[in-house]
């Protein structure tokens, strides 16, 4: 009889189930309890299973250039790290309420270390994410374009709760470029979140998108509603023995409606 009930859960593809049940058998300690509480035991093991393969499923299609979490970020460097604001980030509120975050500094700092953490939080939380560098988002976008699957991938990426948009303005955009991100922006504004990793001061951004008209249109839907995270030092990190990637100087703040005030 145990042996046919555990096919028809294994036909069923509850092997949590099958799994809390053979346990059961084995453990006589749990003979004592009541039926509803065993069987409560056996549910909690499948919704389990179940919660860590979904999990592990946002992981992968997170795609994150590195396995980084808040829980090994080291928060006793000498570098002024803000632990109450990192955590604050953590939460992952300010992706539920679809506001954006900018991660600003030279290279080596650990910006990207830092993104790929907080996606990885919001992933544990439940939330969809997806890391990208820019030239392959933009040329993602302009291939969507041309050969017709625009509207699809542009779904695609709407889908996604957090996306990150790593060496964002490493090089300046085109006029075609910058009409496909004020797309991207114009879709995400209000609805989703972005991170936006740059070596770019803010207040150099606008003039690294052509056209003043459409870089106007995308600093207008990515910078009202954004805090900045920016990362200072005298070297690289990659210099550096035994110290993580995990610098914050200045505390996220929102960022002024005027991009000229910046």
């Amino acid at each position: 009889m145990i042996e046919q009930t555990i096919e028809q859960l294994l036909a069923l593809r509850l092997s949590g189930c099958v799994q809390a049940l053979k346990e059961q058998l084995e453990d006589s300690k749990y003979q004592d309890l009541p039926f509803e509480q065993r069987l409560a035991l056996i549910v909690d093991r499948e919704q389990m299973r179940r919660q860590n393969l979904s999990l592990q499923r946002r992981i992968r299609e997170a795609q994150l250039k590195q396995a980084a979490t808040i829980e090994n970020m080291d928060f006793h460097t000498q570098r002024q790290l803000n632990k109450a604001t990192l955590l604050d980030l953590a939460s992952c509120s300010w992706i539920q309420h679809h506001q954006n975050l900018f991660i600003l500094g030279a290279t080596g700092l650990g910006k990207t270390f830092i993104a790929c953490a907080l996606a990885n939080k919001a992933c544990r939380l439940g939330l969809r994410a997806l890391y990208i560098k820019a030239a392959d988002l933009i040329s993602n976008l302009l291939l969507a374009r041309a050969d017709g699957s625009f509207a699809a991938y542009s779904s695609k990426l709407n889908k996604f709760d957090l996306l990150i948009i790593d060496e964002w303005l490493r090089s300046p955009l085109t006029e075609q470029q910058s009409r496909e991100i004020l797309d991207l922006a114009d879709d995400r504004y209000s609805n989703r979140s972005t991170i936006f990793v740059s070596q770019l001061p803010v207040s150099d951004w606008h003039s690294s998108i052509a056209a003043p008209t459409i870089a106007d249109a995308i600093l207008d839907r990515i910078v009202h509603n954004a805090s900045r995270i920016e990362l200072k030092a005298k070297e690289s990190m990659r210099s550096q023995k035994n110290i993580p990637s995990s610098w914050l100087t200045k505390k996220s703040q929102p960022l002024a409606s005027s991009l000229r005030s910046d």
